[in-house]
This record gives structure tokens, C-alpha cells and sequence, in this order.
């Protein structure tokens, strides 16, 4: 592994990029979800990494790919999405990936007593619930006026980042990692790394990576595909706010954010700029992957 010789670079574990590689740790990942399922660690036997491209069963069906998918003890599936830029539509978005999570564990023919309980986590560094001073929140399906779970096999967590900073909040194994996701200086992560034996493995892995000049460019060349998506989707919201305030949302949240998805799945983050700045290109892109 080649390391470069800047000791006070570090990676910031909010870019997809980053915590994909610390998600690859397996201390990491059981410390992470058993603070996001509020169990204790030891209770987590083992961690899997799934794959993320979920199933399409038809040529014309919306394409699925998570960030991370993890299997916990044989059983309970996680989804963890980490979103920098402001999506609108993150609810639908979630519960998009979360049901087709859900229902891609039966096959044809199979009862539904193989489904497993399946979680979406969304760490989102945007304000989702901006009436609620709460940075977590966790969401089941229940009855309006009994309030009694219709079935705990779905479940949502949100953490809203940016809170972290207005707001302080009880001390709890989530708010360390929550600090540890949103952390950007070296002392906020060896604050964290104290506290914890799951961060402290997770700094330490954090470190490693950001040392790795290959994993540098690769992180640098995500960060700048994320500033290339954030000025696409503003030209958009803009372009579309002359046809119409729900147009604009279409288009800007919807259409354009799939491209961006699919040119990255792919390993084509070297055309996102050009899809900036080309229009002609941008549209040729649509045609090409059906959007």
C-alpha cells in the first residue's frame, strides 16, 4: 500500500466513499449497528456484508443500489444510506429501498414466513424534520389512536447531522457514533475514539484508509462527484422552477439524481462533469440509460 506523506489528511466518514471502506470492517459494522438498534454488541454474533444492487426482476424496473447492506446474525437485513446533498424525496426514496429489501428475500412459490426483519438507516447531513430539535429518530408502523405495532419486521432510523451542532443531547453509544459521522478535525475524531472500543477500531481503520494514496484519489475524485451532483441538481431546481414548483422537484430530485447514480454505479464519474456542462451530452446520457 503506497501512503502519502500528509500526516493531517483525513478522510470525512460522511462521504459515501469513506464509510463504505470503514463498513468493511466487521468490528466497525457490529459496533455501528448494535448502537443503531440499541443492543449490546456481544448480542451481534456476526455481520455480513450483502450485495448492494438489488434485484430487478424486469428489464423496465427502477434500479436499486444501497450504500451498505448488512446481515446480522443470519436474520435482520440494514440498509445504510449516507446522503450529503439535500434530497426532497428522501421518504419515498427510502421506503422504496426498504420494501424491495423486504420482498426480494422470497422467491415464487415461498410462504412469508421467510421474511426477516429489514431496516433502513438514513444518516443524512440535511435537515429532514426541521420542526424537531431531535438529530434521531426511529419509525415503526403502528395504529393511529391504539399506537399498537402492526408488525416490527419494518423499520426506519433517521440521524440528522447538521443538528449535532445546534443542539446538545444526552450522551448515548448513537450520539458518539452520530459525532464520529459528522467529525471533520483529527481532535473530534480521538475525542470520539475515547469513549468507545467500536470507534477507536473505526478511527484506526479510518486512518489506514486515508493514508492509502489509491483510497485518497478515489475519495477525492467521490467528493468532487458529489460537488459536480450538488451544482447539476441546482441547475436543474432552477430549470424547473419555470415550469412549475412540482416539475422542478420531478426533475431536479428524480430524474436527475438517477443519473448520477447509474454514471457512479458504473464507474463513469469522469462524464459527470461533462453532464454539467453539457446539455446535449446530459440528454444523450437519459436516452442511453432509459431515464
Amino acid at each position: 500500500m503506497e501512503r502519502y506523506a500528509d500526516e493531517d489528511f483525513i478522510m470525512k466518514p460522511k462521504v459515501d466513499f469513506c464509510f463504505k471502506e470503514l463498513m468493511e470492517e466487521a468490528e466497525v459494522r457490529k459496533g455501528f449497528s448494535a448502537a443503531v438498534l440499541h443492543i449490546p454488541p456481544e448480542d451481534i454474533a456476526e455481520t455480513l456484508l450483502l450485495p448492494t444492487n438489488l434485484r430487478k426482476k424486469y428489464e423496465e424496473d427502477k434500479l436499486g443500489i444501497l450504500d451498505v447492506r448488512v446481515l446480522l446474525n443470519n436474520s435482520t437485513q440494514i440498509d445504510i444510506e449516507i446522503q450529503v446533498s439535500p434530497f426532497l424525496l428522501w421518504p419515498e426514496r427510502s421506503l422504496f429501498y426498504l420494501a424491495k429489501m423486504f420482498t426480494d428475500q422470497i422467491e415464487k412459490g415461498e410462504g412469508y414466513e421467510k421474511l426477516e426483519k429489514c431496516v433502513h438507516v438514513g444518516i443524512l447531513d440535511f435537515i429532514l424534520f426541521g420542526e424537531d430539535k431531535e438529530y434521531y429518530s426511529c419509525f415503526h408502523i403502528r395504529e393511529d389512536i391504539r399506537n399498537c405495532l402492526y408488525t416490527d419486521k419494518l423499520e426506519v432510523h433517521i440521524l440528522e447531522l447538521p443538528k449535532l451542532k445546534k443542539h446538545d443531547y444526552p450522551e448515548t453509544e448513537l450520539l458518539n457514533w452520530a459525532k464520529f459521522m459528522n467529525a471533520e478535525r483529527q481532535e473530534e475524531f480521538e475525542e470520539m475514539a475515547e469513549k468507545d472500543q467500536y470507534i477507536e477500531k473505526a478511527y484506526e481503520a479510518l486512518k489506514n484508509i486515508s493514508a492509502d494514496q489509491e483510497k485518497r484519489l478515489e475519495y477525492e475524485a467521490r467528493e468532487k462527484a458529489l460537488r459536480d451532483h450538488d451544482y447539476l441538481m441546482k441547475s436543474n431546481w432552477e430549470a424547473g422552477e419555470k415550469i412549475g414548483i412540482n416539475k422542478g422537484i420531478e426533475q431536479g430530485e428524480g430524474r436527475v439524481n438517477r443519473l448520477i447514480q447509474l454514471l457512479i454505479a458504473n464507474s463513469r464519474t469522469d462524464e459527470i462533469e461533462k453532464a454539467v456542462t453539457d446539455k446535449e451530452y446530459q440528454q444523450a446520457l437519459f436516452r442511453e440509460l432509459h431515464l
